[in-house]
């Protein structure tokens, strides 16, 4: 269906989301980093998680939700490991921090974990997990989501998020092994796209408190996600969320404040980022290449009737990067009138068509 959507050139949207924001206030420099890192997400086919957000995040802004001026510090500190706080800051910048603190440190310990509080949505969790691969690193990043729809398994109190994982395996000539995965079987944002688009949901993705499938994303409220693998997905989002929040010191559970419905309340989101140099178990060269060779047993194994071809984690996500670099990203044309509203709230010229 995206094949009809307008498509826009990715230097147009991030000049478009920079705007944006400096428009309410953000200094130049954030806004340009979290202005690519947004529209990095849609290169990558991430929609829920890029521009479509840019209104959410900008009313998030308007209301005093986010401090556009952080000081985002170490707070606490050992050799392979750090505690950052956000400030409340965007956090797109929070965990770009977050990164280059983990990475920095893995260079000489090895690995290095660092956990982040007081931070904010900050898109797709593959974002992050894809920055030690730019240094022959292995990158793994855990979140709490910031909105509870998924209760413990067999209840229907809702007091756990999609708190997704992401790892990020370089490869030495294919494409890096990105794994990038809710808790539950799909994310809200998923649930969010369908319903500005007027779209129903797949039967597995919600169910009502009756347990009766929810097919009609307008509906969401009345219900919730369902977790990947019924009660393991449970179990992996309750450890995700006391890794990434309650360590941390960050809302988890009945703490976690929905910043879909509140503006203005500070979330304190935690989230967490693992850098592992590959260095310090071998060589690098050749850990690539065996990645390589694992990737294409697992691409040429014997395939099931019916099955064209076998994908490995991140390899769609990867095409679509160099498609959409190429072509253009599409948008719906739902986003596209909302993204215009927006615009003409903010004094700013519209999107431009090519």
């Amino acid at each position: 269906m995206s094949a009809s959507f307008p498509r826009f050139r990715d230097r147009v949207l991030i000049a478009f989301v920079t705007q944006a924001f400096e428009a309410v206030g953000m200094p130049r420099d954030d806004a340009a980093s979290v202005a690519d890192l947004m529209v990095s997400a849609d290169l990558g086919g991430a929609e829920g998680h890029g521009i479509f957000r840019l209104p959410q995040y900008i009313r998030r802004i308007r209301t005093g939700g986010i401090n556009l001026h952080p000081r985002i510090r170490v707070e606490r500190e050992r050799a392979a490991m750090a505690l950052i706080d956000g400030d409340n800051g965007m956090g797109h910048l929070v965990l770009k921090s977050a990164a280059e603190h983990a990475i920095a440190k893995a260079r000489v310990t090895g690995v290095a974990w660092v956990g982040v509080h007081h931070s904010n949505h900050a898109g797709p969790a593959s974002l992050y997990a894809r920055m030690p691969m730019a240094h022959d690193m292995i990158g793994l990043y855990l979140a709490v989501g910031n909105a509870n729809h998924l209760p413990p398994w067999g209840g229907i109190d809702l007091l756990l998020s999609t708190n997704p994982i992401a790892v990020g395996i370089p490869a030495l000539e294919e494409p890096p092994v990105v794994l990038d995965m809710a808790s539950t079987v799909a994310a809200y944002g998923k649930v969010k796209t369908k319903a500005q688009r007027g779209e129903s949901m797949p039967e597995g993705w919600m169910i009502d408190r009756e347990g009766r499938p929810l097919t009609d994303p307008r509906r969401a409220a009345e219900g919730f996600l369902l977790p990947i693998g019924g009660y393991k997905g449970y179990g992996l989002a309750l450890v995700f969320g006391l890794l990434a929040g309650t360590l941390n010191g960050a809302a988890m559970g009945r703490d976690t404040i929905d910043f879909n419905r509140d503006e203005t309340t500070p979330t304190n989101t935690g989230q967490a980022i693992v850098a592992i140099d590959i260095a310090a178990f071998g060589e690098v060269e050749q850990f690539k290449r065996k990645v390589d060779e694992v990737i294409r047993t697992m691409r040429s194994s014997r395939r099931l009737p019916d099955v064209d071809r076998i994908w490995l984690p991140g390899e769609q996500s990867h095409g679509k990067r160099i498609a959409y670099s190429r072509d253009g990203i599409p948008l719906a044309p739902e986003l596209v009138q909302k993204l215009d509203e927006l615009a003409d709230e903010l004094g700013m010229d519209p999107l431009p068509r090519e």
